[in-house]
C-alpha cells in the first residue's frame, strides 16, 4: 500500500505511530493521524488549519481527552493500525484514484480523516469550529489542480541531435589544467599500441598529478596511480571502450568528455577542469577507466559527492542558481527544469547581476512564481528520479557559457544567465517576464549597467 504514498503522506503515518507510541496506546487510532496531519501541516494545508486556529496543542488538548498520554520508550515496537484505521487508508487510497493520481498525497489524507464517519475526528474538528464541508471543496480542488499540466511546455520529444565532436573539442581544452592532463595522456598513447585516445588514459594521467586535490580525493577511495595502472595492466582487450564510431576519442572517452563539458556548465565553470572529466566519467558509467573503478570498489554516488563538494563552497553563481531552480521544480511537482525555472533561480540567488537587475524592474519571487505556476501548473507532488533539463534550457545554459568565455570570466555569472535567457525570446521565461512587464532590451541594458 505503502508504496504509492508519497515522501509527505509517509511522514504523517509515520507521526501517527509516534504520537501512538508516545500515548501508549495499543494500536495506530484514526485521531493520531489527525494530530499528525497537523504537526505536518504546510502551505495551503497549515493555511486551513491556521484560519481557525487550530495547532498541535490546542487540538492535542481536545482528541487525548480519551487517549491516555506518557514518555516516549524507545523500545516500544512499531504499533499496527487499529480496523478503524485500516478503513481510513483505504478511503485514502480511493480519493487519490478519484482525483487521477497514481500517487496519495498529503491532501488525500487530510481529505479521508474529514470524511471519516467511524472516528470522534470530525466532531472534534467542528467542536473546535472547522468547517468541513468548505475545506473539502478546497482540498478537492486542490488534488485535481495537481493533475494538469504534466507536460512541459518547453520538451521537445524529438530525437537529441547527435552530439559533434569537433565543436566541442576546443572548449575541453581551454583549462590549463586540462591541456595538461591531455598531453600526459597523449603521451601514454603514444607509449601504447594504440591510436586512440580512451578513458583509461585520461584517467591514468589525472592520477598521475599526486599532489592535485583530485588524486587525494581519488586517493581516498582507494583509486590510487599504483593500482589503476596495476589493474589496467590486466585488461586484455579494449572492447568496452568502443560503442560507437571511432574519432581522436574512443567513443566513451568521448562520451566522458562530452559530459565533462556538461558538468563543467552545470557547476557553474566556463572551463573544463580534471574534477568535470571524472564526473564526466561516473555519469557515462561505460569504459576501461570505469570499469576499474568498479574492480577498486568505489562507489559512484559517494566519489561524486565528494568532488563537488569543494566546488559547492566556492559557492559559484551558477550552481546555486541551478539548484534553486531544481527546487522551484520539485515545488511544483515536476521532474523538469526550464528556462522558467532558471528565472526563479536567478532571482531566488539574489546577490548577482541578474537578480539586482529584474529586483531594480521590480520583479519579486513571489510574482514570478505567481507566473510560472499559471504557465506549467502543477504536476504530481512527489518525484525521485533525476530532474531533467529542457532542450531550451540547455540552449540558455550553453549561450551563458558562450558569453562568459567572451568576457574572460572564469565562473558563469547571474548576468550571463539572466543575457541568455534574452536569447530565447519564445521561452517561458520571456514569457513570464513580459507578462510582468519587463522586455530583453530593459533587461540587457541592466545587465550593461552594473557589468560596467
Amino acid at each position: 500500500m505503502f508504496e504509492k504514498f508519497t515522501e509527505k503522506a509517509i511522514n504523517v503515518v509515520t507521526e501517527a505511530q509516534n504520537i501512538a507510541v508516545k500515548s501508549h496506546c495499543i494500536s495506530v487510532l484514526p485521531e493520531h493521524l489527525l494530530l499528525a496531519l497537523v504537526k505536518e501541516a504546510k502551505g495551503i494545508s497549515l493555511k486551513i488549519f491556521k484560519s481557525y486556529n487550530i495547532n498541535a496543542d490546542n487540538l492535542e488538548r481536545e482528541l487525548t481527552k480519551g487517549i491516555s498520554t506518557g514518555e516516549y520508550d524507545k523500545n516500544l515496537p512499531i504499533l499496527a493500525f487499529s480496523d478503524s484505521m485500516k478503513v481510513l487508508l483505504r478511503q485514502t487510497l480511493d480519493f487519490a484514484m478519484k482525483s487521477g493520481n497514481s500517487t496519495v498525497l498529503y491532501e488525500h489524507l487530510f481529505l479521508a480523516v474529514i470524511n471519516d464517519k467511524n472516528s470522534n475526528n470530525s466532531k472534534t474538528l467542528e467542536r473546535m469550529g472547522f468547517d468541513i464541508h468548505k475545506s473539502k471543496q478546497l482540498l478537492e480542488k486542490l488534488v485535481q489542480r495537481k493533475t494538469k499540466k504534466l507536460y512541459h511546455p518547453e520538451i521537445d520529444e524529438s530525437k537529441e541531435p547527435e552530439i559533434n565532436l569537433s565543436t566541442e573539442t576546443d572548449s575541453i581544452f581551454d583549462s590549463s589544467q586540462s591541456a595538461k592532463v591531455f598531453e600526459r595522456a597523449v603521451s601514454k598513447l603514444s607509449a601504447s599500441n594504440y591510436e586512440i585516445l580512451g578513458t583509461e588514459q585520461i584517467i591514468s594521467s589525472i592520477l598521475e598529478d599526486k599532489n592535485s586535490d583530485l588524486s587525494q580525493i581519488l586517493a581516498h577511495y582507494g583509486v590510487t596511480s599504483a593500482n589503476f595502472e596495476e589493474e589496467l595492466a590486466k585488461i586484455q582487450t579494449r572492447q568496452s571502450e568502443y560503442e560507437g564510431r571511432q574519432i581522436i576519442f574512443t567513443p566513451n572517452a568521448f562520451r566522458t568528455m562530452h559530459l565533462a563539458l556538461q558538468t563543467a556548465k552545470e557547476l557553474g565553470s566556463s572551463v573544463v577542469l580534471p574534477e568535470h572529466i571524472v564526473l564526466g566519467l561516473l555519469k557515462t558509467k561505460k569504459g576501461i577507466a570505469y570499469d576499474i573503478l568498479k574492480e577498486l570498489q568505489v562507489n559512484d554516488d559517494d566519489l561524486a559527492h565528494s568532488i563537488i563538494k569543494p566546488i559547492e563552497k566556492q559557492m559559484p553563481e551558477t550552481l546555486t542558481i541551478l539548484r534553486l531552480a531544481k527546487q522551484e521544480a520539485r515545488r511544483l511537482g515536476k521532474s523538469i527544469v526550464g528556462t522558467e525555472m532558471f528565472l526563479l533561480g536567478i532571482i531566488g540567488e539574489a546577490t548577482g547581476i541578474g537578480a539586482i537587475v529584474l529586483s531594480e524592474l521590480e520583479i519579486s519571487i513571489k510574482d514570478a512564481r505567481c507566473i510560472v505556476e499559471k504557465l506549467v501548473g502543477f504536476g504530481n507532488e512527489y518525484f525521485d528520479k533525476e530532474i531533467v533539463f529542457t532542450k531550451r534550457a540547455k540552449r540558455v545554459l550553453e549561450k551563458a557559457w558562450e558569453f562568459a568565455k567572451s568576457e574572460n570570466k572564469d565562473k558563469i555569472e547571474s548576468g550571463h544567465m539572466l543575457l541568455a535567457i534574452t536569447t530565447e525570446p519564445d521561452s517561458l521565461a520571456m514569457k513570464a517576464l513580459e507578462t510582468l512587464g519587463v522586455d530583453a532590451v530593459e533587461i540587457k541594458e541592466g545587465i550593461k549597467k552594473h557589468s560596467c
